[in-house]
């Protein structure tokens, strides 16, 4: 038996976001702080992380970073070297290593927008870079820790790359699933400049990476990793059946003895009305007069004047994924005498087209900000009544967590994550927000209603209020999952 308290565990996270250094959605939330949290349960928890642009120079403001490189490390990668100079920074109390190869990380966008042997292989470098590392840096840890598909190949590699699968012995793995709708599919041609072997795609193995004659790279991690997690239970039992499996709900049946669902957390350290530095005025559950204050300061930011109708806000990217078609439709009639609609997020042009062309039109009852601007967002929660997350399928969902923190009551589709963290005020006297179950403006619609006629109530919006105030949607109880995870493969060894 191991003596936990006397022994830490080592953790590295690979991913290609880490807020506030990097982060284009709930991705980067997460490898931000779930190392910080990790922290407080005797875990030694780091971050590898790319050097996007920008990046160095946000470590220099935020954190503290080393003047000068550690050293180098190369990983080859069709037929020749690419070579990184590897830096260290603290941010947040969190250990970070940044890979500096301007050849690879040159996007300031991160992600392509379509995959092929060149988009892809930045992500394969970060994949292999954690088996270089150790010569850098002294420092091994007994997991690492990757996230979704652009670090997939960690584990792949230890079963099947040519040099790498000799640390098999080394490490044990845990592949986080934050969205299932992103699984790195590319042509297999790409596998022997990688490294892996024919083994890695092979017909006759179910477990390899071969996917209806394509590479299927989070596959890959599913099969060949100790566990493997999504960020929130309902989530873990979407993806097992056919319209939530996204082609692999056959694979993840098979493997579902590895699989855990672990719900997201925030950092209330960001996100606390009451210590806010981005706010114009503070509030809390005690005192609520900022909040009409951070109200009057966003109705000045979108040019209007006060007319008591609720605000509804809309934060996040602008996809598919988030429900904003059967959103702009269901929310147009509200707009005449009942509400406004605030909506900050990037994302498709196809979206950003809608949203631009659905202000034009609603122009006294409808404001964008058309990029992620992180104080705008802040002012945004704080001064709104009503968060909108018509979501098709979510994973987790952190902006109706925050939300919560703030006082704003979400209304939002009963899938996912958000099925696991928002309890209907019509069903439960607890309930912090409003549910409904159908993907369709109709039922999008009834539910806004319903939120609309419960603010005409001031004690029952006021109950509601702090119900949703009153939730804790800290890290710390899924850390202790994390943590429990780590030690139950360790002990399984």
């Amino acid at each position: 038996m191991i003596a936990y308290k006397q022994f830490t565990l080592k953790v590295l996270h690979i991913a290609p976001e880490c807020s506030p250094l990097a982060k284009k959605g709930g991705l980067g939330d997460v490898v931000g702080t779930l190392p910080k949290a990790l922290k407080k349960q005797g875990i030694d928890a780091r971050v590898l992380l790319p050097a996007w642009p920008g990046v160095i120079e946000r470590a220099q403001e935020m954190g503290r970073l080393k003047k000068e490189p550690i050293g180098e490390i190369s990983v080859a990668l069709n037929w020749r070297a690419y070579t990184a100079s590897v830096l260290e920074a603290e941010v947040n109390g969190t250990h970070i290593y940044l890979l500096d190869q301007p050849e690879l990380f040159s996007d300031p966008c991160i992600y392509p927008e379509k995959l092929d042997a060149s988009t892809v292989l930045p992500f394969i470098f970060l994949s292999f870079a954690p088996f270089e590392l150790l010569r850098l840096t002294g420092w091994k840890p007994q997991f690492l820790h990757a996230h979704d598909w652009t670090t997939a190949p960690v584990s792949a590699a230890l079963k099947w790359h040519r040099y790498y699968s000799y640390f098999n012995g080394d490490y044990d793995t845990v592949f986080t699933i934050h969205n299932l709708a992103f699984q790195g599919i590319i042509d297999p041609y790409v596998l022997e400049g990688w490294g892996f072997s024919p083994k890695a795609f092979s017909n006759l193995d179910m477990d390899s990476m071969e996917y209806f004659g394509q590479v299927n790279m989070m596959k890959g991690a599913i099969t060949t990793t100790e566990a493997f997690t999504t960020v929130s239970p309902s989530y873990s039992w979407d993806i097992q059946t056919p319209n939530g499996g996204l082609g692999l709900d056959g694979v993840i049946v098979t493997h579902r003895n590895k699989l855990r669902g672990i719900i997201n957390g925030i950092d209330y350290d960001v996100w606390d009305p009451e210590k806010d530095t981005l706010l114009p005025a503070n509030f809390s559950i005690a005192d609520m007069s900022g909040k009409a204050e951070c109200r009057k300061a966003l109705l000045k930011e979108c040019g209007w004047k006060e007319d008591k109708r609720p605000l509804l806000i809309f934060v996040g990217r602008l996809t598919e994924q988030k429900g904003i078609d059967i959103m702009l439709d269901a929310v147009r009639p509200f707009l005449a005498k009942k509400a406004r609609c605030v909506i900050v997020g990037s994302g498709s042009d196809l979206y950003t087209r809608k949203v631009t062309e659905f202000r034009k039109e609603h122009p006294d009852s409808v404001y964008t900000i058309l990029e992620f601007n992180e104080a705008k967002a802040h002012l945004t929660y704080a001064g709104g009544d009503i968060l909108l997350m018509p979501s098709l399928f979510e994973p987790c969902g952190l902006s109706q967590l925050i939300a919560f923190a703030y006082g704003t009551i979400p209304v939002a589709r009963a899938t996912g994550g958000l099925a696991d963290t928002v309890i209907d005020a019509d069903s439960s006297t607890d309930g912090p927000g409003f549910l409904f179950k159908d993907f369709s403006h109709e039922e999008l619609g009834k539910a806004i209603e319903r939120a609309i006629s419960a603010k005409t109530d001031a004690l029952r919006w006021e109950s509601i209020i702090r119900n949703a105030m009153n939730s804790d949607f800290s890290w710390e109880n899924s850390a202790k999952a994390y943590a429990e995870l780590y030690r139950e493969i360790l002990t399984s060894d």
